[in-house]
């Protein structure tokens, strides 16, 4: 006992914590991206490198998917940083009324899924080129040309318009921070503001832009939902498209090496971001003064700049869904806004309508799929967090050189990963029989591994945010008096740190349920989810069930994000005066 406690006093204090946490964090990040990689180095398989690369199918394979992901991820990223650096420069530095209405509304974009903005875009803009009904302006006469109803434009609009929040909200936060003084000064001086802007905030704010646009770029050639909606019906493919219809068709080892591929290019795209941030001059905008905000007067611009703000944000925000309201009780998209009925919502199945398809809340299936999205997005968010927490103690209180740098990559790796890349990589580790542990393909545990792995880096880095308060103090003095590790995490570090935790559970519940690149690869018939359901009902042309459903996801996650907000409180910097 007492050669037991004297080992245990040379070890270092938390190694055994860390090193706990770094075994969680291979088995769920590192060890599925591993598989994917070694299973195509295999003899047998090394072959489908050279059918992606250099073969007669390597055109189709990947390099039109890829020159079509790179061209959607540089417009998406072009795109979202001009819209979400527009926005922000009128919240933050200007004097246009409603700042805090329209720095509001340019945040829930990304809050809105990308498979319900494509579905709304469809609803305005489809045409009878790939059968079945057309949209709205078809019906009123409008000939709507192919490039505007499928394809890369659409697929690029609709992304733009989902991912600026995020570019919104690095600039915006970036903006927040340049000292008024500066620009006092500048203008003192007789700069103009043309020259204020492009010689003292574009400077200060250049690495934001690059880190937005990093961000939007990354989540555009990663996304599954948008390109497959709008891309597919026209054979425009993506990586991410084409890796699904890889392995969808049983040729999973080509489909594991559009995965790498896909994660390579995200990796490269990232890595060139951060070098031209680390090879900039730094500017420092925080000094030990009080700064002062310092808003531009936009003169007689004021009225237009301040509507064309608000129409960005209600035509990405409001319209829609009251689009998808329209459109999931209208028979048909050509007249959307005449003969309504409820019988996509609760009808009784009639051979004579909607070829037999019950309404969703008659559709056992519906309610399947409704009862295990929810339950895997709060058993998905409790493990997140549990994990979230462990990792965030081991960083922050037991820092070790080494291990402690090795769980903080691979605890924000997966914030990096295309979605549908890491549920190939689950496939191909966890749906096979390992040992004496079971196949868990098709499985809800999958689901489930899968999930929590992918919403990590939002666990963890609130669980950093939230311990980083605590003082160090408290903890000690409860170890001192003889409380153990998960005794203090219990009494201490759960009740001081519960309403950032609690906001951290929501926002993973929220991301989960409304997640289709993830899923799209893992769910069978016997794991309905949602999200999955949705896209189905589209791809098989009954467009107001989709509607119905997406408006179902958009209803649950929009009451839970509603109240992560409420409890995170109001962190929005670029708002204050």
């Amino acid at each position: 006992m007492t050669a037991r406690a004297g080992l245990r006093a040379r070890l270092p204090a938390g190694l055994g914590l860390n090193l706990g946490v770094l075994a969680l964090l291979v088995l769920l990040v590192a060890a599925p991206l591993m598989t994917i990689l070694m299973q195509t180095l295999d003899p047998e398989r090394i072959g489908a490198w050279s059918d992606v690369l250099a073969s007669p199918l390597s055109r189709n394979l990947f390099w039109l998917p890829a020159l079509n992901t790179m061209a959607l991820g540089l417009g998406v990223a072009a795109g979202c940083v001009l819209i979400g650096g527009f926005l922000a420069w009128l919240v933050v530095m200007t004097d246009m009324p409603f700042r805090g209405l329209v720095g509001f509304l340019a945040t829930l974009p990304f809050m809105i899924p990308s498979f319900a903005t494509a579905l709304a875009w469809g609803t305005v803009f489809r045409n009878g080129r790939v059968g079945g009904g057309g949209g709205l302006l078809e019906g009123m006469g409008i000939a709507v040309p192919d490039a505007l109803a499928w394809g890369m434009t659409p697929t690029m609009i609709v992304l733009i318009a989902h991912y600026y929040a995020l570019a919104f909200t690095v600039i915006a936060a970036a903006l927040a921070t340049v000292n008024g003084d500066l620009v006092e000064a500048a203008q003192m001086t007789g700069a103009s503001r043309r020259r204020v802007l492009f010689g003292i905030v574009l400077p200060v704010v250049m690495p934001a832009l690059i880190a937005g646009g990093s961000l939007c770029f990354a989540g555009a050639v990663s996304n599954f939902a948008a390109p497959a909606l709008l891309g597919l019906p026209v054979r425009m493919q993506t990586l991410s498209t084409r890796l699904f219809g890889m392995i969808e068709i049983g040729q999973v080892e080509r489909g594991y090496v559009l995965a790498i591929l896909l994660i390579g290019l995200s990796a490269v795209f990232l890595a060139l971001g951060n070098r031209l941030l680390a090879g900039r001059r730094s500017f420092a905008t925080i000094s030990g003064k009080g700064g002062r905000a310092r808003r531009f007067a936009l003169g007689r611009a004021r009225g237009p700049l301040t509507a064309l703000a608000l129409l960005i944000c209600l035509v990405t925000t409001i319209l829609p869904i009251l689009l998808l309201i329209a459109a999931s009780l209208a028979p048909m998209a050509s007249s959307l806004f005449s003969g309504w009925t409820l019988h996509f919502w609760i009808g009784e199945a009639d051979p004579a309508f909607a070829r037999g398809q019950a309404g969703i809340f008659n559709n056992p299936q519906l309610l399947r799929a409704l009862t295990l999205t929810v339950a895997i997005g709060a058993v998905v968010a409790f493990l997140a967090n549990v994990i979230g927490i462990l990792v965030a103690v081991a960083l922050t209180r037991h820092r070790l050189r080494g291990i402690s740098e090795a769980v903080s990559q691979l605890s924000f790796l997966p914030m990096l990963l295309p979605g549908i890349a890491f549920g190939a990589a689950y496939i191909a580790l966890y749906g096979a029989p390992i040992g004496p542990l079971p196949a868990l393909y098709g499985t809800s545990v999958l689901l489930a591994l899968a999930l929590t792995a992918a919403m990590l880096p939002f666990a963890v880095q609130t669980g950093r945010a939230t311990v980083a308060q605590i003082s160090g103090d408290i903890d000690e003095a409860a170890r001192l008096t003889g409380a153990g590790f998960f005794r203090r995490i219990g009494a201490i570090t759960l009740p001081l740190a519960s309403r950032g935790l609690l906001a951290s559970l929501l926002l993973c519940f929220v991301n989960v349920i409304s997640d289709l690149a993830i899923v799209v690869l893992l769910y069978t018939p016997t794991t309905p989810l949602l999200s999955v359901l949705s896209y189905r009902y589209a791809s098989d042309g009954f467009h107001q069930f989709a509607n119905a459903v997406t408006l179902v996801i958009l209803s649950i996650s929009t009451l839970a994000a509603g109240l992560a907000t409420l409890l995170r409180g109001r962190n929005r910097p670029w708002l204050s005066s």
